[in-house]
């Protein structure tokens, strides 16, 4: 019976990460991940190759991808000039290790190695780029907190982030190799709760069980939670609040559950974003960050559930050195 059990849980495993996935690629594309803007309103999706030949090429943390396309074309009325913007929004991790720091592949395409900009929900990564000569400054742009995604009406009745140490919950969570949402955050506030064993199981994967039939993490991007949560492959996860603000906009049968401070992690959470120094488009990248600061770009991340920075953060500095 328990080589059965064990027969199981692997056949459904591989059967929800390929129902999932592909579940996943038919909703929201990955393409939907690479765009390239054009002045005057078009957007173009997948094109790869952009990424070595745009007149602004950005790298963003993925968390704000349902703000790029109003925020590039006010951008853009503003910068007529500026007639394609690449703009990538995956895990910032996964860009930093496996597209600036090593040559990226995307769809069988080599991605380019210098964008104009990189930002990343911890300021850690851009230490990194400092520490290898890529990069000197940085401003913080807009902050964002934790929260949790239920299903609409609250079925399990989950009240806080305390519940998720429950045993009736599947969990969706994002996955601790590439997702900064739970490596910088999610993570430490469930050891701060002690809670981090009894969900995770000590494990460090993605695409996988945790914990068999219980904790599930996310092969690419906890986008993937609001998709498992309304099919009943998830009862809570943890994601941005600005993820539930998106969710609710679209319709999506999906509600969240606010995480008190400091759990909630507002009070370390600031995007930051800077110039590489081997970027092609020096000034068009000066023009995006003295945008970033203005109270256009400010009210734009506002409407969509983000925090504003304020003037100090938005004013360019040098990146601090790494403790070591």
């Amino acid at each position: 019976m328990i080589k059965f059990n064990k027969l199981y849980v692997f056949f459904l495993t591989l059967a929800v990460t390929v129902m999932s996935s592909s579940a996943i690629a038919a909703k929201d594309g990955k393409g939907h991940d690479y765009r390239t803007f054009m002045t005057g309103g078009e957007v173009k999706y997948g094109q790869i190759g952009d990424s070595y030949s745009a007149d602004l090429v950005m790298y963003l943390a993925g968390n704000q991808f349902m703000v790029v396309e109003e925020l590039i074309q006010d951008f853009q009325k503003k910068n007529p000039d500026i007639k394609t913007i690449y703009v990538e929004t995956i895990p910032p991790g996964q860009i930093l290790k496996g597209q600036i720091l090593k040559q990226g592949m995307i769809d069988g395409h080599k991605t380019s190695m210098t964008p104009d900009l990189f930002a990343s929900v911890n300021l850690g990564h851009l230490k990194k780029l400092k520490g290898k000569g890529k990069m000197k400054d940085y401003i913080i742009y807009t902050h964002n907190k934790l929260e949790l995604m239920i299903a609409k009406g609250n079925p399990k009745n989950i009240s806080g982030p305390k519940d998720l140490g429950r045993d009736d919950l599947v969990q969706s969570q994002p996955n601790p190799l590439t997702e900064g949402i739970f490596k910088f955050y999610g993570s430490q506030m469930l050891k701060d709760l002690g809670l981090y064993e009894k969900v995770t199981g000590g494990a460090k994967c993605k695409s996988c069980w945790a914990i068999p039939g219980k904790t599930w993490f996310t092969s690419r991007h906890h986008r993937e939670t609001p998709y498992r949560i309304e099919n009943g492959e998830a009862d809570v996860g943890i994601v941005w609040a600005t993820e539930v603000v998106e969710g609710k906009k679209r319709g999506r049968n999906v509600e969240g559950v606010a995480i008190p401070a400091p759990y909630n992690m507002a009070h370390k959470v600031g995007y930051a974003i800077g110039a590489l120094s081997e970027g092609r488009n020096q000034a068009n990248a000066k023009r995006f960050l003295d945008y970033l600061a203005t109270d256009a770009a400010q009210d734009i991340y506002a409407s969509y559930g983000f925090g504003k920075a304020t003037k100090k953060e938005l004013t360019i500095k040098p990146i601090p050195a790494s403790k070591k």
